[in-house]
């Protein structure tokens, strides 16, 4: 019985939730500049942790916030800052950590309409960005409720941001201020309502992978004929213009046939041939398969 006792109450400690354990944290981190505080169960951020301003990688995801302290404003070193899986409406606070590389705040309430809220104060919700770190190079913000692409994240000023993961929203159109990032390499807009892309697509010369599985892309007929009525749901020159070897259009109503027919698709082909040619990718790419179409 008292090794039974023993046990229990040896085992608060190991719990990795434990307050003790999260002070522990905070301390080792007040040397190593990194803490995480994942899967904490925490519903607000702990004081602590904004008196940490060497901290450099500060990981909260997983957690029950729905606040983010301005205090956050302390931790002026900060480059990465992960706060997945939590129920964040804004992320104001981060508006001034100027050497913030790595955003990640994937599935959490940025975007969401509150409807009774406005009506009862009848005042203007606070926008679900602040104008963003220029020093920013990866965003995700993938599964919340942006029914449009944040105009914070179209700023001229974002000329490092390289990754932007839009992935899971309810976007509905890529607007022509898409081009002001011009940096950019990698866009994810998988799952979403996006039936076509604008011509300004094309000014961002250094895009390498577009994913746009599972979006409204659709070609009705099979003998297509593209007017100013009726353009090409992807524009020639994104594949001619553009650096692209990795596009992903699973999930979308058209065809590998119909794909094959777009204008500028075989400047594609052959972009991606060449570096199957120099395996640079391994021998990894086929023809078609990253299309992710039949």
């Amino acid at each position: 019985q008292k090794k039974r006792a023993m046990g229990t109450s040896q085992s608060k400690p190991v719990n990795k939730t434990d307050k003790s354990v999260a002070r522990q944290k905070m301390e080792t981190a007040s040397k190593t500049g990194v803490l995480s505080l994942r899967e904490h169960k925490l519903e607000q951020i702990p004081p602590k942790v904004f008196e940490l301003t060497n901290v450099r990688t500060l990981d909260l995801s997983h957690n029950k916030l729905k606040i983010l302290s301005i205090r956050l404003t302390n931790l002026t070193n900060l480059k990465s800052l992960n706060l997945d899986n939590n129920s964040f409406h804004n992320l104001q606070a981060i508006a001034k950590l100027n050497n913030l590389q790595t955003l990640s705040a994937g599935k959490n309430l940025l975007g969401m309409k509150p409807k009774q809220q406005q009506q009862q104060q009848r005042q203007k919700p606070t926008p679900p960005l602040p104008v963003l770190p220029t020093s920013l190079k990866q965003i995700k913000l993938d599964s919340n409720h942006f029914d449009s692409v944040p105009e914070q994240l179209l700023s001229t000023t974002l000329t490092k941001l390289v990754k932007l993961d839009l992935s899971h929203n309810n976007i509905a159109a890529l607007p022509p201020s898409i081009s002001n990032l011009a940096g950019l390499t990698e866009l994810n807009l998988s799952h979403n309502s996006i039936p076509s892309l604008c011509p300004e697509i094309a000014k961002l010369v250094k895009l390498k992978s577009l994913n746009l599985s599972y979006n409204s892309i659709q070609v009705s007929s099979a003998i297509m004929k593209w007017t100013e009525q009726n353009p090409q749901p992807l524009p020639k020159a994104l594949f001619e213009d553009t650096l692209i070897i990795d596009l992903n259009l699973e999930g979308n109503k058209m065809t590998n046939t119909q794909l094959n027919e777009f204008d500028g698709f075989e400047t594609f082909l052959e972009r991606r041939q060449k570096l199957k040619s120099k395996n640079i990718y391994g021998g990894a790419l086929t023809d078609l398969s990253v299309c992710g179409l039949h």
